[in-house]
């Protein structure tokens, strides 16, 4: 008998009625070259807010992770989610898998959006081309939150003897990051979570594979052996940028170690803050608190938070 119901299908469906009741609209845009990126954008970009723009981790799409905090920066930012190629109905043809090129990609996608000037929050692995852009793009990119992302670790920091210790290579890591069955579903969320939530039946975790995590498997497997090999400190830039380093105590996907190493490695510029009792799906476990912080950095602590200074310049709609 053909499955007639999907929850995750479903759940797409919510997250997508949410994003679009707090004011944003799919947006698919042709960078040329075989490229397509999808972005949730304004209905109507207003050039006297900043533009904040959100950039996801591995797992589900971008609504996924961050439907929780959207309402909240409406208000007060032009907010622009895109899906990283990949991810969602963002895709290429072309053979790069760098974070460097997925940033060239997201500068360019805002480009086809006339935003000049972004502050830039990046979860996980959004975290690593939210680094690039700000490292490639220095007069555009603003400030920059980087969340549970480990930057800084090095080719050598997996394996024997490395701060890795829930996998021991990297091909053990994409089985489970891009889980392809209901126990590797059940073991990314143990690594993910400091209290995991009861486990679900494995005919939800098959559907939750099946919509979430097919698609594009080689390719994401590419995207995480690209970002560890030969990866060295030394070839990592110094962002100038104020940067805000939120981690969970408990992260065992990128172990508390590399939040410390990143702060040394940017210097003054950076302040990090610790949310205690949390693994690294801070967005899920800690929401609220996740929240306190960003509002803190991108909004109470911003010097033109009471003047409309960060302006991006007319934007067509």
């Amino acid at each position: 008998m053909a499955k007639c119901f999907s929850f995750t299908a479903t759940q797409d469906s919510c997250y997508r009625y949410s994003f679009t009741r707090a004011g944003l609209k799919s947006s698919t845009t042709d960078l040329g070259d075989g490229t397509i990126m999808h972005c949730w954008i304004p209905k109507k970009h207003n050039p006297s807010k900043r533009t904040l723009l959100l950039i996801h981790g591995f797992g589900a799409n971008a609504m996924w992770q961050f439907n929780g905090i959207i309402p909240q920066f409406m208000p007060k930012f032009n907010v622009y989610v895109p899906d990283l190629l990949f991810f969602g109905e963002s895709y290429t043809t072309r053979a790069e898998r760098s974070e460097s090129f997925q940033a060239q990609c997201v500068m360019s996608l805002m480009e086809a959006q006339n935003v000049t000037k972004m502050d830039v929050f990046g979860l996980s692995y959004g975290g690593f081309v939210a680094y690039s852009m700000a490292a490639q793009f220095r007069e555009r990119v603003g400030r920059v939150c980087l969340g549970c992302a480990g930057v800084c670790f090095e080719e050598k920091d997996i394996g024997e003897g490395g701060v890795f210790k829930v996998v021991t290579s990297i091909e053990e890591a994409a089985e489970v990051l891009i889980p392809q069955t209901p126990e590797k579903v059940r073991k990314l969320v143990k690594f993910s979570f400091h209290k995991p939530p009861p486990s679900m039946p494995s005919c939800f975790l098959q559907d939750f594979i099946e919509v979430m995590c097919t698609e594009f498997r080689q390719e994401k497997e590419e995207l995480i052996q690209t970002l560890h090999k030969n990866r060295k400190m030394s070839d990592l830039p110094k962002i100038t940028q104020p940067t805000l380093i939120i981690w969970g105590e408990h992260d065992q996907v990128f172990p508390l170690e590399l939040a410390h190493r990143l702060k040394r490695h940017i210097g003054d510029n950076a302040e990090l803050v610790v949310i205690k009792n949390v693994g690294h799906a801070l967005n899920v476990e800690r929401p609220k608190e996740l929240y306190k912080h960003l509002k803190s950095f991108f909004i109470d602590n911003h010097p033109s938070s009471k003047q409309a200074s960060h302006g991006n310049g007319p934007k067509a709609d």
